[in-house]
């Protein structure tokens, strides 16, 4: 047995990484906690393209198990996956409400841009969009997706709010939610003023118990159970998808999974100190094949693409260093596919601190611009507003990339640009385009 966890240790690599089994057990438990919600709300937003509320459930638990342990055990990086925020709302409102397509056609699709991702990875393309991404934006990035968490986070926990004549605004401070969320806003900053490794993980349940004594809680569990998926499970339309020809929504699929991916894989991957001094990622192709995976895994058991989630940040900031991270919060989702109901009581007041604090610890980053540059600062400005105010890592991207190359031809120093970024500079144009008509 103690050859076995020696084995194990030298495979995931924790004397490198210097992490332990605890580390990782309380890393995968955090991100698992400030990801749960996906649990229920995935389900919902598809039960309003028609599909079976019960299985979509049991699907989401389980596409987000298969993601999470490849990204875990194959790739070996702390990135737990599940069906995509964005792309769900996509997929039920856009492809099946507002264009008719059946949803089980809607899965044929997703199937099959899971497919080109694979393809596209065993081709060497997504490697090559990964590597194009300029080492400038790469701090960008991981510092807008830091502001994004922290905005989610903000929201969620009531402090800031939809305002009609100013865009946001300032909630209502004395309500019970977001009197628990600052709370836990307080008691987990406190705890890291310490240094206590589980203060996220701390002030989550510290937070959740709170809640729970004083009520604040409006948890309904729905009838549910695990053999509901079946009525989900491989009910997809592949050749109705082909036959139809939906290429503009299989190719929305891909555009927004490849980059929110890419996205998130640079943030939490910087974070947690996994990139060397070139940004040169180690093991890519298995971070991209298990993302591809994942997708086509998602498809077949019904549910919308899956992708790389921001909220492991979460568990990076408490300390996730390995895949085992990744792997604990897959268990965690395996878990939840036979009692899914349960995860439903963690409110949100109790997970809104946990990626404000998380937001903060992102923003170090931004250190690492070169501000004094405006060829520099502009686009790494752009994408670090981008990526919050429009919701989007991918929109955030657009931007710094189309910004970064105007740049450098508007002075003269296009010779610094490699191909692939003019390309993605096109491709991002053309999808800018493609929103505005």
């Amino acid at each position: 047995m103690r050859d076995l966890i020696i084995r194990a240790e030298n495979y995931f690599g924790f004397a490198a990484l210097g992490t332990s089994w605890r580390t990782e057990f309380l890393a995968g438990l955090t991100t698992f906690m400030t990801m749960a919600y996906i649990i229920f709300v995935n389900p919902s937003i598809l039960h309003d393209a028609g599909m079976p509320l019960a299985g979509v459930t049991a699907a989401t638990c389980l596409a987000a198990a298969i993601g999470s342990l490849l990204m875990g055990g194959f790739a070996r990086y702390p990135i737990a996956l599940a069906p995509g925020m964005g792309l769900n709302a996509y997929f039920a409102y856009v492809v099946v409400k507002k264009l008719g397509v059946d949803w089980h056609v809607a899965l044929g699709a997703v199937l099959i841009s899971g497919l080109v991702f694979f393809l596209l990875t065993a081709a060497g393309i997504r490697q090559m969009v990964v590597n194009a991404i300029p080492s400038e934006l790469y701090s960008a990035v991981a510092a807008g997706v830091g502001i994004f968490i922290a905005l989610i986070g903000l929201r969620n926990a009531g402090i800031v709010v939809a305002d009609s004549d100013t865009l946001v605004g300032l909630g209502n401070l004395s309500a019970p939610t977001t009197l628990l969320a600052l709370f836990g806003l307080v008691l987990t900053g406190a705890l890291l003023c310490v240094r206590v490794k589980a203060a996220i993980l701390i002030g989550v349940l510290a937070t959740w118990i709170l809640a729970a004594v004083t009520g604040t809680i409006h948890w309904h569990p729905e009838p549910y159970s695990v053999a509901d998926i079946t009525s989900t499970a491989f009910q997809l339309d592949v050749s109705g998808a082909l036959g139809r020809g939906l290429l503009e929504i299989i190719f929305v699929f891909l555009f927004v999974d490849l980059f929110d991916n890419v996205g998130t894989l640079v943030a939490v991957g910087k974070k947690a100190g996994l990139f060397d001094g070139t940004h040169h990622i180690p093991r890519v192709n298995r971070i991209l094949y298990s993302d591809a995976i994942a997708t086509m895994a998602g498809a077949l058991a019904g549910t919308s693409t899956v992708v790389s989630y921001i909220e492991s940040a979460a568990g990076v900031a408490a300390g996730g260093r390995s895949g085992v991270t990744a792997i604990v919060t897959g268990l965690l989702f395996l878990v939840a596919l036979f009692v899914a109901p349960i995860a439903g009581a963690i409110p949100e007041s109790a997970t809104a601190p946990a990626l404000i604090i998380v937001g903060s610890m992102m923003m170090t980053t931004a250190a690492e611009i070169e501000w004094a540059d405006p060829g520099v600062a502009i686009p790494a400005f752009l994408t670090m507003l981008a990526i919050p105010l429009t919701f989007s890592i991918a929109n955030g991207l657009a931007f710094g990339f189309v910004a970064w190359t105007l740049l450098k031809v508007l002075t003269g120093r296009f010779r610094e640009v490699n191909w692939m970024v003019y390309a993605l500079t096109a491709l991002f144009i053309v999808r800018f385009w493609y929103l505005a008509r």
